[in-house]
């Protein structure tokens, strides 16, 4: 996606949903106005997105509909297993606006570098059928993707979360909620590691940020009238595993500053990937070597081998 598109995206939902918030919820009832902020948010696109080519032959499609899905709801997923039978697994989480087909290039990415992928839509999303999506319910269908993960994955070493965008902070909470769980349970937490790309800290923040560029009301507390938080920045100190976070350093959507500071708040063992040049989807590619070497890093994480932040160094393709 060019740069020229981001900046226009960033210019638009953002705005408009801080205008919903101030303007909008002002003679609207509380429901509607929570309801016309998540269709800002999330903003799907219908159908297939343009650049989509279609999937090859090994890629496995289907449906998961636990039972505690209203009738008729269902996440629609992808499971493309690498060539290595014994190869680790990524669950990829995306973010708003594309479904599935938007996010194939990135999936191709990771199954080159040698990784299983189970990818999923939420609900409301390409063929997940649902409701609007909610923070709280793509929470839920992310917990509902790590449990049929875990089945296709029964290696924890070999299983990694990775989250784009506001995928990012559905993975933090992911991760943070699992290693909850693994510590009540006095058991090791089940996933090696945590990724996430070009993210937030949290919705407030990346809100209150366009705010401040784009609108003639910045001086209003935009993030305390948000309904969705997605509050990451609280959850990372809490995710207890290897972590790698990547950013763009010309991303015009969100700023790399914002994966700088969960990059802080996150404890050992950690690693920052910044990349020049890389803007809010191509990172992946332009980090090349330097991205898979951190992913194989990751993995194999002790706390020695991760601390620190680095720069891709050069141009290089993957």
């Amino acid at each position: 996606m060019s740069a020229p598109l981001l900046a226009h995206l960033r210019r638009r939902w953002l705005s408009w949903l801080c205008m919903a918030v101030l303007v909008v919820g002002l003679p609207v009832s509380c429901g509607a106005l929570k309801y016309k902020e998540r269709e800002l948010l999330f903003r799907i696109e219908p159908g297939t997105a343009g650049w989509y080519r279609g999937l090859p032959q090994d890629v496995q499609e289907f449906d998961i509909k636990p039972a505690s899905y209203k009738a008729g709801q269902n996440l629609h997923a992808w499971w493309w297993p690498a060539a290595r039978r014994d190869a680790p697994s990524i669950l990829y989480l995306h973010g708003v606006r594309w479904n599935l087909t938007g996010q194939a290039f990135r999936i191709e990415q990771l199954r080159a570098m040698g990784y299983s992928v189970l990818a999923i839509d939420y609900r409301g999303f390409g063929q997940s059928k649902g409701d609007l999506p909610s923070e709280a319910s793509v929470y839920e269908d992310a917990h509902v993707a790590w449990e049929r993960f875990t089945a296709m994955q029964p290696d924890a070493n070999k299983r990694l979360i990775y989250g784009h965008s506001l995928g990012g902070a559905v993975a933090i909470n992911l991760a943070a909620d699992l290693a909850a769980q693994a510590k009540k349970q006095h058991v090791a937490v089940p996933v090696r590691g945590l990724v996430i790309e070009s993210s937030f800290t949290s919705l407030g923040d990346a809100v209150a940020e366009v705010a401040d560029n784009n609108l003639p009301v910045n001086w209003l507390p935009v993030r305390w009238l948000l309904s969705q938080k997605f509050d990451s920045i609280d959850k990372i100190v809490d995710i207890d595993m290897p972590l790698l976070v990547v950013h763009g350093l010309s991303d015009p959507f969100m700023p790399s500053r914002f994966s700088q500071q969960l990059f802080n708040a996150a404890l050992e063992p950690k690693h920052l990937l910044l990349v020049p040049g890389g803007t809010h989807n191509n990172s992946m590619s332009l980090g090349g070597n330097q991205y898979r070497q951190a992913l194989d890093t990751l993995l194999k994480a002790r706390p020695h081998q991760l601390a620190g932040p680095s720069v891709v160094q050069g141009s290089q393709g993957s």
